[in-house]
């Protein structure tokens, strides 16, 4: 049976569900589908891929304190985290993957690893 395939338009013979002519057209098909959620998606993971190296290299004993400035300094961006701790005493940590950080008083924060990451 011939069909023809959803990225070139090229007729093509194959089994019954086949949609592509070739693995070329399937992966330009389905990037070009993707591209735009991939970028988003991209970015947003790079972010805290590098806010979680930030906490890690400052953080290289599994507990420790810093202050905030050295965080924006080495470009780390508070609004992104993966996840968030609260304590029964109230207290709110802020995850990126298994790094984490506790703000303080004046700009300090205290940081973490969280060793049971996954629930």
């Amino acid at each position: 049976m011939k069909k023809k395939c959803l990225e070139c338009n090229d007729e093509f013979i194959g089994r019954a569900d086949k949609k592509f002519c070739s693995d070329s057209c399937r992966s330009s098909y389905n990037n070009k589908l993707n591209s735009d959620a991939t970028n988003f998606v991209r970015n947003i993971n790079n972010i805290l891929r590098k806010n979680r190296r930030i906490l890690a290299e400052l953080n290289p004993n599994g507990k420790s304190k810093t202050h905030k400035d050295k965080l924006l300094e080495k470009g780390f961006k508070f609004s992104y985290f993966t996840n968030v701790y609260k304590t029964k005493a109230g207290k709110v940590y802020y995850f990126c993957y298994d790094q984490g950080y506790l703000p303080l008083d004046n700009g300090w924060l205290a940081l973490v690893v969280r060793k049971s990451y996954v629930e």
